[in-house]
């Protein structure tokens, strides 16, 4: 079957170029946005990485007995491994492979990693989630836990997220599983304040993915010209993301160019919120057999080890 290979350039021009443009969220993450995530997540509004933390903190030893030892851990968007160095500690695997898009943020993560682990046989990859063979083909003969904390799953339509669910459950096979955050619906206030922090660290990480932009496909984004707009849209249970012209303006790359008027947004993300039921009913759909879930105090954020 011939598989067709769409290149950056084709992909993010194709999505400026429509009635409702939009920019694929893993634009975010060069060097300076994977950078600024991680000061986004040690913000006071910004409740999921802290919570999740507390969930392992608070259920890790039932966590622990419900994963066989001699594990191999697979995070996806592995990021800055502090999530993976707390996980590793906690259960001691046999293996761990990092993979994330951002390659010189990870090779640091990587390389602090094995300072504190210098026994465990640590690979990395460098990739976007959805290629076809993210995992190494020569990983050891053991069970897989592939990580996937800080519910990054939200970032995908339900449909979507579903397929990628399908796609791990299938390279699971019959021998492992799946350890994944995932953030629950709340307060129309708190998600609106996490996604709005005072500081304008979330309004410069969404800008970045602009300057990203303008190195991928040779655009004059002026991130000055755009500012940021985030908001809960409680018919489809998501955080959505935006950048929003502040005048009428014109930006050209490459072979083309395209009018902004002022008011206009580029969709740039959304983060979906699930309940608890409707999380392991798609799990379920993706065709794991067993799911539980371990949640926070105010039920704000949830944890759930799926089985195949």
């Amino acid at each position: 079957m011939l598989t067709t290979y769409i290149t950056p350039y084709a992909e993010i021009i194709a999505r400026l170029s429509v009635a409702q443009p939009s920019i694929d969220p893993k634009y975010f993450y060069d060097q300076r946005g994977s950078a600024l995530f991680e000061r986004i997540t040690t913000l006071p509004e910004y409740y999921p990485t802290r919570t999740e933390h507390a969930i392992f903190q608070m259920h890790g030893q039932d966590i622990k007995t419900c994963i066989a030892s001699d594990t191999t851990v697979i995070e996806l968007g592995a990021g800055n491994c502090e999530k993976a160095r707390a996980l590793c500690r906690l259960i001691e695997p046999k293996c761990f492979v990092a993979i994330d898009i951002s390659g010189d943020f990870l090779q640091q993560a990587v390389d602090r990693l094995r300072d504190v682990f210098p026994e465990l046989d640590i690979r990395t990859v460098v990739a976007d989630i959805f290629d076809q063979a993210p995992f190494p083909p020569d990983l050891p003969l053991s069970r897989r836990l592939v990580f996937y904390p800080g519910s990054s799953i939200g970032n995908f339509d339900p449909e979507i997220a579903l397929g990628l669910l399908r796609r791990i459950q299938g390279q699971l096979a019959d021998q492992g599983a799946l350890l994944i955050g995932v953030d629950l619906i709340k307060d129309k206030q708190v998600l609106d304040a996490a996604y709005n922090d005072g500081a304008g660290v979330t309004a410069a990480f969404n800008r970045n993915a602009l300057a990203h932009v303008n190195r991928l496909i040779g655009s004059d984004f002026h991130l000055d010209d755009w500012r940021h707009v985030a908001f809960f849209n409680a018919a489809r249970s998501r955080i959505e993301m935006h950048l929003q012209a502040n005048r009428n303006l014109r930006v050209s790359w490459i072979g083309g160019e395209r009018w902004f008027r002022a008011g206009e947004r580029i969709h740039t993300e959304n983060s979906y919120k699930y309940s608890v039921s409707a999380f392991a009913a798609l799990l379920a759909r993706a065709g794991f057999k067993r799911s539980r879930a371990w949640t926070d105090p105010r039920q704000w954020f949830a944890v759930f080890l799926a089985e195949v």
